[in-house]
């Protein structure tokens, strides 16, 4: 009994223990528990303020370039001016930033400093944009001081049927004086001109929501008439070529405001860019800081580069350098249904990626193993690392493009074209087997009466010359119906090839055999020595930015096309007759505009 007495309380001892020693785990897991909140109690308040700091001095390193470049602008004795300093003193490369050091070195912004970090000390990152500017300066300025003026002189027979220019004389300026180009337009009436004039309407453009707006030498509001009214004077050169629109014409012959609106198109400082939806091919829409806006398209290849003769038409890149030569082209021939356009060198980091509040094309931007900023966006082709648009080390060559009258204010219809192509590898369109293709042509309005097919034949002409195949649609303005020009937009598919001629883009002109009678001598005066069609070009394209805009043997290419137009039409006449061929559009008192197609 004894022994099963002392067992019992031995059990008994032993789970008081158990119990003894559970209480004191639980009381000490229950201490530590307490330590921790009362640690992460007090800390919460040091990790808050510590927070609070690393903010504020984030803050203070974007707020400090800005203050110092204020005290020195006060410093130099610019009267506390709010403005930064001399915009050609500013490093903008970002490379460059990153490297210099020094008191008196240039802040880069906060996106540079997270992403340049990695290859800032390179050698090759020294090379700045704004050097790259001041060299192209140079340059430019030698070649302008070589550039002898161009002002109109005298032709002087050396016998033998040779013509010696004297020194000076413009080929161009001698062109645009020759009676073909000095026959007066119709008059216009009222619903002749795209918008109306009404000088009781006032546009105020600082109360427009942007309080940005410089009225160019007047510190006064200026009140701006849309259109008409001796107002018109003060209009942004976009907005004057807005106005000038009519039913025939995008522009004057001798419209002032078309040079003055390429300047702009090439010096407006870019307040905004963003990607133009839709396309195959990446295509910016820049609006300027006076609200003028433009199409960039920037540089795909080289000028030397051929298009690969097994590349379908529909998959060649665009040209920025041809949307250039179109437009000269284009105002050679008269036609003057290209908007204007200009070439334009833009640093691709303070002209696009600082400027840009499209996240999806700021996203695309990075540094090349060559250290250049590079960027390709979004589109259905070529939008990928592999095909992406590098500066050097961040600029890069674009054409700009003047924008037409917003469509809420002039609205457009899109044609398809009767020669459209079948954009397809094996299938052919109907007019490519089909040799009485345009006698189906010629009954179809808008193509049975006005001018629409000979306007169309002045596009397979223009065309032609460039080597464009790529057109799908045209273009015209609602309001003047089917009595109006073809607008010849995005060319950017021309220049492609000197060494071919594509006679499918002459096809509309063989099978119709219909042409203007303007067009006809223009293009007669444009074969001749004197009026040579390659040398009025380069004399022409000498004053973009960019040029040389086309090598010489695409100038070379246009003399020989021009001879086969010119073939094509001999053709039609021989087998027609002049009559039937050449429908007279020179005839008073309208020019007969309303000269029908057969």
């Amino acid at each position: 009994m004894l022994y099963i007495a002392c067992r019992t309380k031995l059990t008994y001892l032993r789970w008081w223990c158990y119990l003894v020693k559970t209480h004191n785990i639980i009381g000490t897991v229950y201490l530590i528990v307490n330590v921790k909140m009362i640690l992460f109690r007090k800390f919460r308040v040091l990790i808050l303020m510590v927070f609070l700091v690393a903010c504020t001095m984030h803050i203070m390193i974007d707020l400090l370039p800005k203050l110092e470049k204020r005290a020195a602008g006060t410093n130099s004795g610019t009267g506390g001016c709010s403005c930064s300093h001399n915009p050609s003193e500013e490093p903008r490369n970002w490379a460059k930033q990153q490297a210099r050091s020094g008191p008196e070195s240039g802040w880069p912004n906060k996106h540079t400093l997270r992403i340049l970090q990695d290859f800032s000390n390179e050698p090759s990152s020294n090379l700045t944009s704004h050097s790259l500017e001041k060299v192209t300066g140079t340059v430019d300025k030698a070649d302008s001081e070589k550039r002898i003026p161009l002002v109109p002189g005298n032709i002087k027979d050396t016998g033998a049927g040779k013509k010696r220019y004297a020194p000076g004389f413009s080929r161009l300026a001698a062109l645009y004086d020759h009676p073909l180009y000095k026959i007066d337009p119709p008059s216009l009436k009222d619903d002749d001109t795209l918008f109306s004039v009404n000088t009781d309407i006032r546009l105020y453009p600082k109360t427009a929501g942007n309080p940005e707006w410089h009225n160019e030498g007047n510190a006064e509001e200026e009140e701006y008439s849309p259109t008409g009214g001796a107002t018109t004077e003060s209009y942004p050169n976009w907005l004057r070529f807005h106005v000038g629109i009519n039913r025939y014409e995008l522009y004057s012959r001798h419209n002032p405001t078309i040079d003055a609106l390429l300047k702009d198109l090439v010096s407006q400082s870019i307040t905004s860019v963003a990607m133009k939806s839709g396309g195959t091919q990446l295509k910016l829409i820049m609006t300027f800081h006076n609200y003028g806006q433009a199409l960039f398209k920037p540089m795909k290849q080289t000028r030397e580069k051929e298009t690969p003769p097994d590349f379908f038409y529909f998959s060649d890149f665009e040209r920025h350098n041809a949307e250039v030569a179109a437009f000269h082209l284009d105002r050679i021939l008269d036609f003057r249904r290209v908007p204007p356009v200009a070439g334009r060198l833009v640093n691709m980091t303070r002209e696009i990626r600082d400027v840009t509040r499209d996240k999806k094309l700021w996203r695309t931007f990075f540094i090349s193993p060559a250290n250049n900023i590079c960027f390709y966006g979004e589109c259905s082709y070529y939008c990928s690392t592999e095909h992406a648009l590098c500066g050097k080390p961040d600029q890069i060559e674009g054409s700009l493009a003047a924008f037409l009258p917003d469509l809420a204010l002039a609205k457009r219809k899109t044609w398809r074209s009767p020669w459209r192509r079948s954009y397809h590898k094996r299938k052919k369109a109907e007019w490519e087997v089909d040799p009485d293709y345009c006698d189906e042509v010629k009954q179809t309005p808008p193509y049975d009466q006005g001018t629409r097919l000979l306007d169309v034949m002045d596009m397979a002409v223009f065309d032609f010359l460039m080597g464009n195949m790529d057109r799908h649609h045209y273009e015209t303005f609602e309001k003047f119906g089917n009595e109006t020009f073809i607008i010849h937009l995005d060319n950017g598919r021309g220049f492609g090839k000197h060494s071919h001629d594509e006679l499918s883009i002459l096809v509309p002109l063989s099978q119709c055999c219909r042409v203007k009678r303007s067009t006809y001598l223009r293009l007669q005066l444009l074969a001749k020595e004197e009026f040579k069609l390659s040398t009025l070009m380069e004399e022409s394209l000498l004053r973009d930015r960019l040029s040389p805009v086309l090598i010489r043997p695409h100038l070379e290419a246009l003399d020989r096309r021009l001879r086969v137009v010119l073939k094509v039409l001999s053709d039609c006449v021989e087998k027609e007759g002049f009559a039937s061929v050449v429908e007279d559009d020179l005839r008073s008192p309208h020019h007969e505009s309303g000269a029908r197609g057969r």
